[in-house]
């Protein structure tokens, strides 16, 4: 996750503590998909969501017991996802329990459900954020997400959050489809008064590893990073947003270093931060857990299960540095991309480092999403 807010524009995030402290005695951050159940269909879904519930979901007493083991494997933060995280019928339970162990939590929503009465109950649930996803302006996101009328029930979610005075923001997903709307996207936030908003590259997994030609180029991705960029520029000067950050593609970092360079700027002070962040820490300081119990690398890691917390806990299964996947995934100066390893930033990058099929022999592997950068900015 890179802020860019923060390092480009010298604004201050909430969770900068978290980001930039030293995590080194802390676990991972872990994203749990809590339903396969949705009610949408959008055509990224990492997941590959819709309206069946699976029967496999871990029942409340194994989810809890698997709150229970995060906190043990010191874990920060909870993130809930799905699916759409509130058709779980036993959400609020475990919100429960989470806030009654002191486990922090976290919501990713399509915020089609998030009525007042809903809104409350998050927040009197101590969840400290609500990630709400928008892929554009109206009609582009209801035909995105195939679901007519989804536009306008979501942006009623965003105002019962606020008026719940619960911490919000925007996730949008950049494919090729709707590379054109970021700006819109910036706008959508000012018009509705959402003050932070997350830029995720789109990750081949789910319904999103069948769409090749949604794939930016590299071209179209440095594009789509300028807009972001001078945008945030402009929003934060204006005092419209409090945070601006692109996740999944660690390249950003060192983009953003050379647009500054190319501007005159010091980045003495950035390049620490983004040395002190570690650069893909996937396997390492981020986690996911699926609506069976399997646990994995991240939640785009979908292909190859590290194991399951109903025959092992989440943290015999973290700590297993036999695994081969883990192994690669933390020794990423010895296994990763040649051209990587040539890199000057890549110790304030690492690649975006997995395998997209079957077998974790490491011929299979491949930086996804790709790195955008010339041979001339990382030193070739």
């Amino acid at each position: 996750m890179i802020n860019i807010s923060k390092l480009y524009c010298g604004l201050a995030g909430q969770s900068d503590h978290l980001r930039y402290g030293n995590r080194d005695s802390v676990g991972p951050i872990v994203v749990y998909n809590c339903t396969s159940r949705c009610n949408l269909r959008c055509l990224h879904c990492y997941a590959a969501s819709d309206s069946t519930r699976h029967d496999t979901e871990l029942s409340t007493d194994q989810a809890k017991k698997l709150l229970a083991d995060i906190l043990e494997a010191n874990a920060p933060v909870v993130l809930f996802s799905g699916g759409e995280p509130l058709l779980r019928p036993d959400l609020f339970e475990l919100l429960a329990e989470a806030k009654r162990i002191g486990l922090r939590t976290v919501i990713s929503t399509n915020g089609t459900l998030i009525d007042g009465d809903t809104a409350k109950k998050i927040a009197d649930a101590n969840v400290s954020y609500v990630g709400i996803s928008i892929d554009g302006p109206e009609e582009f996101h209801n035909r995105f997400r195939q679901t007519s009328g989804c536009f306008k029930a979501t942006m009623t979610g965003f105002e019962n959050c606020r008026k719940a005075n619960l911490r919000m923001g925007l996730r949008f997903t950049i494919s090729n489809s709707n590379k054109e709307q970021v700006p819109a996207v910036f706008d959508i936030c000012k018009d509705n008064g959402v003050r932070r908003v997350c830029f995720y590259h789109l990750i081949r997994s789910g319904r999103g590893k069948d769409i090749e030609s949604q794939v930016v180029s590299s071209t179209d991705t440095r594009k789509v990073m300028d807009v972001i960029l001078e945008r945030a520029a402009d929003f934060v000067a204006k005092g419209l947003l409090d945070e601006v950050l692109t996740v999944g593609n660690h390249a950003d970092g060192p983009y953003l270093l050379v647009k500054m360079q190319q501007q005159g700027k010091n980045i003495d002070q950035q390049k620490q931060l983004l040395l002190s962040n570690g650069g893909n820490r996937i396997g390492e300081k981020i986690s996911s857990v699926g609506w069976d119990g399997s646990v994995y690398a991240d939640q785009f890691w979908r292909n190859y299960p590290l194991g399951n917390v109903t025959q092992k806990t989440f943290k015999q299964i973290w700590t297993n540095e036999n695994d081969p996947v883990l192994q690669k995934l933390r020794n990423k100066s010895k296994f990763t991309d040649k051209r990587c390893l040539k890199c000057k930033w890549f110790d304030l990058c690492k690649g975006n480092f997995r395998f997209l099929g079957s077998d974790p022999d490491i011929k299979n592997w491949r930086l996804e999403p790709g790195c955008y950068l010339t041979d001339a900015e990382i030193g070739l």
